[in-house]
């Protein structure tokens, strides 16, 4: 299998998007640490993982935390030997209020998981890589549609996602000396908790409430594993996955 001895740390591993991508990168032979702030959602993803045949390693994390996130990064390298791979998917949500009722502590909280973790993680993952043999490794940050994109009262998350892209950017030419690849891959109404609420109707541009196509994780999954099996002398910079039909590339 192509992911045969090597590492990967997946945050947000209990839920959606970070489980499908955890169990895919499993059953590709990935040994994946599993890293969230649920030991009992991160112990059903490792049940899931194998199931798929693949092994993993549960450590809960806090990524909004400096000394959680070192501590993610030192049992990687302390009981595995090294990390290949992070995908920096943790990420939370404000209420969808009108942007003058958003609290101050509301607006921070998605700050400091969705962007402030995503830097922690990746700060951490550098230190690894580049003094690893041999040296270097991949990092794969979840943008979203969001990154292009705002949703109405969505000001927090479509700031961070945004955020995501410039942090991309940096950590790829930062990471050129040290054999470390840094791409990202931006998410369209996958079929998943979070996203349940496409399928009641959601908000739109003009005001008005429509339902909204959904896709199946797996193809997210597909495609970070795709990814992740790129050798570091290509990347892929920017990925974008989405349900076909959903209202993002038009007017309206």
């Amino acid at each position: 299998m192509q992911g045969a001895g090597k590492i990967a740390v997946v945050t947000g591993a209990g839920s959606g998007i970070g489980r499908a991508s955890a169990v895919a990168l499993a059953k590709a032979g990935w040994t994946v640490v599993l890293a969230g702030r649920r030991r009992e959602a991160l112990e059903a993803t490792a049940a899931k993982a194998k199931e798929a045949g693949g092994s993993s390693l549960v450590v809960p994390t806090d990524v909004s935390d400096p000394a959680s996130v070192d501590a993610l990064f030192a049992t990687a390298k302390n009981q595995l030997g090294r990390v290949d791979l992070l995908f920096n998917n943790a990420g939370t949500n404000a209420p969808g209020v009108p942007l003058e009722e958003l609290t101050y502590a509301q607006w921070n909280a998605v700050v400091a998981v969705n962007l402030t973790g995503a830097f922690l993680c990746a700060q951490a993952a550098f230190r690894v890589m580049k003094d690893q043999q041999p040296r270097g490794g991949r990092i794969i940050n979840n943008g979203s549609i969001s990154a292009h994109a705002p949703r109405p009262n969505s000001a927090p998350y479509t700031a961070t996602k945004h955020a995501i892209t410039g942090l991309t950017k940096s950590l790829s030419l930062d990471g050129r000396k040290y054999d470390i690849a840094c791409g990202q891959i931006d998410i369209g109404n996958a079929a998943t908790e979070m996203a349940a609420r496409m399928a009641q109707g959601v908000p739109q541009a003009n005001g008005t409430i429509a339902v909204e196509p959904l896709m199946d994780v797996e193809h997210v999954a597909e495609a970070i594993v795709f990814m992740a099996h790129l050798p570091l002398e290509s990347n892929v910079q920017f990925l974008t996955i989405m349900a076909t039909k959903m209202p993002f590339v038009g007017r309206g």
